[in-house]
């Protein structure tokens, strides 16, 4: 390409008697432009190759992940919440008595109690013949107790059962079963068996609180739960109203990161939401970035300005639908987000404009 450059020039020197240095630098100067142009270009084809390299790799651990979640989500798992559902359906079947606990009612005494009717109940039954004449008529009643959303209750075994209920906007959705085994008083509890999702983190609960404070294991858990189905089921509802608005949607198992892009719009606009623990409702890590798709005027960037020599188009910071995702549920956020859209892209890339 160089030397079909030169050799023209060299030609239209001869026909117009031009010094030979001048030509030439012409012709560095057109090289020199050729350069930076297919510089410019390979550039470009090395981020569109990063870029494809890296979607690849997220779709093959998206494909794994769905995966690992259908092999952990697996028959003996829904046995085990079969079976312990009936277990606690049984033991609500034969209670003697409910009771409704609320603030200091529910308290490590009242835990003790539990415990203590538990070993009494598994003592009476290990001892020969009916040993129900043995057993104080206060502890031959059966109790069941329920503290906000959550029911306890005494399974046979020395275990006490905990039935966690969630719910989403005023519905009820999945109940959760942690079964704590309380071997003796010098012992600790452990928990035996629960239907809570592998993604919850029920053991390091356990490590860091059960031993010490069984009533604060038994709340942040219920917590987890409560959250994790907040989170889930706001994302889903906005799937369900503005499906056709997203085109591309992310999260992690407990939907504690969740990013998605609505594509409907003059710009691409890409939403990532980080929560501060597994038992946050709200994000408190949030960006939301307005990416230029038209090549239009309105769109175009002063490169001298903006020092953005490869002409790549340069995201808006949307800190109004940042404001709104810190402080409403996703779908009013969502809905905020999409009714001031269209004025705060005019605002911002108007600015943008060149004079």
């Amino acid at each position: 390409m160089e030397s079909d450059i030169e050799e023209s020039l060299k030609k239209r020197l001869r026909k117009s008697n031009f010094p030979l240095d001048s030509s030439r630098k012409q012709l560095e100067q057109l090289s020199g432009r050729a350069y930076a142009v297919m510089g410019e270009v390979n550039f470009m084809q090395e981020e569109d190759i990063r870029l494809e390299t890296t979607r690849a790799r997220f779709s093959n651990v998206l494909k794994r992940h769905s995966e690992l979640t259908e092999r952990l989500s697996r028959d003996s798992d829904k046995m085990v919440f079969e079976r312990l559902q009936k277990e606690f359906d049984a033991a609500r079947a034969s209670q003697t008595q409910e009771i409704f606990l609320d603030g200091e009612q529910w308290n490590d005494g009242l835990l003790a109690t539990i415990r203590e009717r538990v070993h009494m109940e598994a003592d009476r039954k290990a001892m020969p013949g009916d040993a129900n004449i043995l057993a104080a008529p206060h502890f031959q009643e059966k109790i069941t107790y329920k503290v906000g959303s959550k029911v306890i209750c005494c399974l046979e075994g020395a275990r006490i059962g905990i039935q966690y209920e969630t719910s989403f906007a005023g519905e009820p959705c999945e109940l959760y079963h942690c079964v704590l085994e309380s071997k003796s008083f010098l012992e600790k509890m452990t928990v035996l068996e629960h239907t809570i999702p592998f993604f919850l983190p029920v053991r390091e609960a356990e490590n860091d609180l059960l031993s010490s404070n069984a009533m604060k294991f038994i709340d942040h858990v219920g917590e987890l739960l409560q959250a994790y189905v907040d989170r889930r089921e706001q994302v889903r509802l906005i799937k369900e109203l503005y499906g056709n608005q997203i085109g591309e949607l992310y999260h992690s198992l407990p939907y504690h990161m969740i990013e998605f892009v609505l594509d409907d719009f003059e710009c691409k606009v890409t939403v990532t939401l980080r929560y501060a623990d597994l038992i946050s409702v709200l994000p408190t890590r949030i960006r939301v970035l307005a990416w230029p798709v038209h090549q239009s005027k309105k769109f175009t960037m002063n490169r001298k300005e903006n020092g953005n020599a490869s002409g790549q188009p340069i995201p808006a910071r949307l800190t109004y639908a940042e404001d709104a995702l810190r402080t409403m549920s996703l779908p009013e956020a969502y809905a905020e987000i999409v009714l001031n859209l269209p004025r705060a892209l005019q605002q911002i890339f108007q600015q943008r404009v060149p004079t």
